[in-house]
């Protein structure tokens, strides 16, 4: 096998194939990438068992063949040539060594046989339908952060998505929760998804697939089967099982008859939390929210380390009201809002709070309160 290819092109492919891998495994095979050269195009392809990532790269191809090589080594060298180099990956299978050329450099790699790598299965998806990468993008970044990372409850670390009813229509919705916070968040259901099945996309998947997002204008093909997810671009292919599991039943869990209005500046909201919480301690980072008529006083007061006080105007009429809330979970909801305003609804300091953009009902939040 032999080949070349530019620098840049070279490196988009190896670093997502790299981020693949597991750094940490028992069987060697499991570090390497395989690159198939063939026609005018070279295949990157990675797998940790759950996860398999394909990346189609044209280049210059003047000898077919395929190996595998360490991906983490492979990307280190490419991220560290010349921008605009010319890259010429040559294979000698009888010594077991990958030729890399650019310019003045050359290295030469460890390879092994492409026999012994792993190729996941291929699966007959139930259901195949294109989505815009914009939509998709807002569905997993606006819920990815309420994933679980507790292990235990191994069907909360990842993000559930199914179609749901909404406001009369279906919908193509993702919810993630973990027990303390829940995001649910909806976009217009894609043409050919209503047969769907639900599935629970694991937490690493979700972050591989934002690279695929980067466009705005790219369409991503999406197959789903009950046990396979795949992510296809015409250049990138991502395929990963699914959480094996039962999802809980979240509608349980979003209040319905808050009725207590809260609207505040998100951006304001958000940078005063983070003052107060300055002061909190690291185990509970607590902070209280006093609503009065038109105002909100955000206060911590730890004892070993001092107390904080901030009032923001807002727009309250409800009777006064003191709730405490975890303030890294403040932030990471109230860093949700892409609009000016957030809305927050209450019921009593001990019940769930809502959270939504204005009066936008296809992103919605729920935090639980503590006691402060």
């Amino acid at each position: 096998m032999k080949f070349s290819i530019e620098r840049g092109t070279l490196l988009k492919a190896v670093s997502q194939a790299q981020s693949v891998v597991e750094r940490r495994n028992t069987i060697p095979i499991l570090a390497n990438v395989l690159i198939e050269a063939e026609g005018d195009t070279v295949q990157f392809r990675a797998t940790d068992l759950d996860i398999e990532v394909v990346d189609k790269a044209n280049a210059t191809v003047e000898r077919a063949g395929a190996t595998t090589v360490s991906a983490v080594t492979l990307h280190e060298i490419v991220r560290k040539l010349p921008d605009g180099a010319l890259v010429t990956l040559t294979d000698d299978s009888a010594a077991g060594r990958l030729a890399v050329e650019a310019g003045r450099s050359s290295f030469n790699l460890a390879t092994l046989p492409k026999e012994d790598f792993p190729v996941m299965a291929s699966s007959e998806y139930a259901s195949n339908f294109s989505a815009k990468a914009p939509e998709l993008r807002r569905l997993f970044d606006k819920s990815k952060f309420a994933i679980s990372t507790e292990e235990t409850r191994y069907y909360l670390n990842g993000v559930y998505m199914h179609v749901s009813e909404a406001d009369g229509g279906k919908v193509l919705r993702c919810v993630a929760t973990d027990g303390h916070r829940l995001a649910r968040i909806d976009a217009d259901l894609p043409d050919g998804a209503a047969e769907m099945p639900g599935v629970i996309v694991p937490r690493k998947t979700v972050g591989e697939l934002r690279k695929l997002l980067e466009d705005d204008d790219a369409s991503i093909a999406v197959s789903v089967s009950e046990t396979k997810i795949r992510f296809a671009t015409p250049e990138i292919t991502l395929t990963s099982k699914v959480i094996d599991g039962t999802f809980p039943d979240y509608t349980r869990v979003i209040p319905q008859g808050n009725t207590r209005r809260l609207e505040v500046d998100a951006a304001e909201f958000a940078k005063a939390v983070d003052r107060v919480a300055t002061v909190s301690s690291e185990r509970s980072r607590a902070v209280k929210l006093a609503l009065d008529e038109d105002r909100l006083i955000l206060s911590v007061n730890a004892p070993d380390s001092g107390a904080a006080e901030e009032e923001l105007a807002v727009a309250y009429g409800d009777e006064r009201l003191e709730i405490g809330f975890n303030a890294k979970y403040l932030l990471e909801i109230a860093s949700q809002v892409d609009r000016e305003n957030a809305v927050f609804l209450f019921n009593s300091s001990g019940d769930p709070t809502l959270m939504r953009e204005g009066n936008d009902t296809t992103a919605v939040y729920v935090v639980m309160p503590m006691r402060v």
